[in-house]
């Protein structure tokens, strides 16, 4: 059987497009990688390892740590810290970010993430995730500085998620076309399965947590009612990475909106909105806080919070018109 691309010889070819290219940004997200298959081999023995459960601890927001969203945050912080191609990195479990130490070299990128997406359904076995973004830093002081983290999305040089499944599957994007790999665990390598992805214009699927009806504005249940008057399915998983990949590959869209019990929303918008609609603009879909292009959004503070509605570019547009109707 032949082996099919891997991960490093697409890396290699993209870069070969660009004769100007270091190579550093291709080995960076090698580690990436690196990180991403450490972390599938401990999710999917987590029950086995003790990996379940909380740790005691509560993060920057408030919520209970899992014991393994503390492992993923410090998987990708060992994995890519000495690496220097990175100044620092910021995650939604660390209150302040994360400065490279002066032992280890440092870089003109910073590394946002989100490292275990759908804490929740940890314990459950069902599919989880992490969601990662990169930028060039703005300054070059001795260490990373706010401003090099508080950046709108349409600066990101790249952003991807990990899903961690039935399969482990890594998607990304720089800006030129969203691809996918699969793990194959048996050679412990990430091979090209979803070259340039393209959201279907319109889903059959619409992802929104209802229990949180009551709470809703007008304009999102006029939606949902309509919705499910044209036919389409509900589809919520409860992790974010799990809700978009579906929606990405067979269309739909996802609505984390403001209500009365979240008036500025629940996702984060470095963290989580900002890399996954960087994405979906790569594969011709939308993404908005209902008024705004999520992307043309500038954060105002590191953990910042912000509705959002992702996914195909006409069901967006139809989420849109019934909340400013």
């Amino acid at each position: 059987m032949e082996l099919g691309t891997t991960f490093t010889q697409f890396l290699i070819e993209q870069q070969r497009k660009y004769p100007a290219a270091t190579g550093d940004f291709t080995s960076l997200l090698s580690e990436i990688a690196t990180a991403a298959k450490i972390l599938s081999r401990e999710v999917n023995k987590a029950g086995l390892i003790d990996l379940f459960g909380y740790n005691g601890k509560q993060n920057v927001h408030g919520e209970q740590v899992q014991k393994l969203d503390q492992f993923a945050n410090d998987t990708f912080i060992k994995a890519l810290c000495h690496t220097g191609h990175l100044i620092g990195i910021a995650s939604e479990e660390m209150e302040e970010p994360y400065q490279i130490p002066d032992s280890c070299p440092k870089g003109k990128y910073v590394f946002m993430m989100d490292p275990l997406d759908g804490s929740s359904n940890i314990d459950v076995n069902i599919s989880i995730g992490s969601i990662f973004s990169i930028y060039r830093r703005k300054g070059d002081s001795e260490n990373a500085t706010m401003d090099d983290f508080l950046q709108k999305g349409r600066d990101q040089i790249c952003a991807g998620y990990i899903i961690y499944g039935s399969s482990t599957m890594m998607v990304y994007t720089t800006g030129v076309g969203v691809h996918g790999f699969t793990l194959d665990p048996g050679i412990g390598e990430f091979l090209l399965s979803h070259e340039n992805i393209q959201i279907p214009s319109r889903g059959t699927y619409y992802s929104i947590n209802e229990g949180n009806a009551l709470n809703w504005e007008k304009g999102v249940s006029c939606y949902v009612e309509q919705a499910k008057q044209k036919g389409k399915s509900a589809r919520y998983v409860g992790s974010l990475v799990a809700d978009f990949h579906r929606n990405l590959l067979k269309g739909g869209v996802f609505l984390y909106p403001s209500d009365r019990k979240n008036k500025n929303g629940k996702l984060r918008l470095l963290y989580e909105a900002s890399p996954l609609a960087f994405i979906v603009e790569q594969a011709q879909g939308k993404a908005t806080d209902g008024t705004e292009n999520i992307l043309d959004k500038i954060p105002e503070k590191l953990h910042q919070r912000i509705p959002l509605i992702i996914g195909s570019p006409e069901d967006v547009d139809e989420v849109v018109a019934c909340l400013s109707s």
